[in-house]
């Protein structure tokens, strides 16, 4: 196994174009795990550490851009306004030690169904910037997960940041395992609301082959808040909405049965996530509402 160390961003992208197949290493937390179990042997290891813009972060006027290696403890404690539903799920991941080494970056690369992150992103609707020698260009985050530890970047290509709209409502994210801490999730489900486009976006993780969104849930919802007026009254959403909701959510799984849950089990808990963060996420809707109304 030859390890690459370049120095600089260019650096990389060449290496990378030189030696498709080789494996991008910055926290390790996933690829040093497969390499130690003899899952994976790859005949070149890409190491980015030393590219130091890859751990940088920008907060815009609209947008967070995360460098593909800025660890998951940095969103926790600086962006936790911005970004609370990704803060939420950062703040599952692991242990101390890892939350200060492992990154987004790693594990959209990794693209596991159980990656922590991957719900949050789904809700918050990011996009991945990838680049290569041939040029960059953004990959909507719905279009990333092509199948079980598979996504769409190109042999050539490496992530260089990710970006997300800042929240414009309240976000929430919830994972079931198997004990409270260094776990793999058995189910994840984040949810995001979206008060200027009137809209609520989910995502599901560890319960289908892909991260995936609820569509059909998301679409019942949105239709139902816009019918009933709900973003303008502030009222609480009535149980049978939320049942419904959680139902279709439960709808868009497809689990399978292993070792950590059965797929009835993940199924059953994506739906009770889904009702409960539902209800969270509006509670501070209506919280916020009537703050702003009392300040008028």
């Amino acid at each position: 196994m030859d390890f690459l160390r370049p120095a600089s961003w260019e650096e990389a992208l060449a290496a990378k174009a030189a030696h498709p197949t080789a494996v991008p290493i910055a926290g390790g937390t996933d690829v040093m795990v497969e390499i130690n179990f003899d899952h994976r042997r790859p005949e070149y290891l890409l190491d980015l550490n030393r590219v130091g813009e890859l751990a940088a972060w920008e907060v815009g006027q609209d947008t967070v851009r995360l460098g593909a290696s800025v660890p998951y403890s940095a969103i926790m404690e600086h962006l936790r306004a911005e970004l609370p539903g990704l803060a939420l799920a950062s703040h599952t991941v692991a242990s101390p030690q890892i939350r200060n080494r492992g990154g987004v970056g790693g594990n959209l690369g990794t693209a596991s169904p159980a990656g922590d992150a991957h719900p949050a992103l789904l809700a918050a609707g990011a996009e991945i910037e990838a680049a290569s020698v041939r040029g960059t260009r953004m990959i909507p985050v719905d279009a990333f997960y092509t199948g079980v530890k598979r996504n769409a970047l190109a042999p050539d290509e490496l992530i260089r940041a990710v970006h997300v709209k800042k929240a414009d409502g309240p976000q929430q994210y919830s994972k079931v395992g198997t004990r409270n801490a260094m776990v793999i999730a058995v189910c994840a489900f984040g949810i995001a609301l979206h008060p200027e486009t009137r809209t609520v976006r989910t995502g599901i993780g560890s319960a289908a082959p892909t991260p995936v969104r609820a569509k059909e849930a998301e679409e019942f919802l949105n239709a139902a808040l816009e019918e009933g007026g709900f973003w303008e009254n502030g009222r609480i959403i009535t149980p049978s909405v939320a049942k419904r909701f959680a139902q279709l959510v439960a709808g868009a799984c497809n689990p399978i049965d292993d070792v950590r849950g059965t797929a009835a089990y993940r199924r059953h808990a994506v739906g009770i996530m889904a009702r409960r963060t539902l209800g969270w996420t509006w509670e501070q809707y209506r919280g916020t509402r009537r703050t702003l109304e009392g300040a008028a």
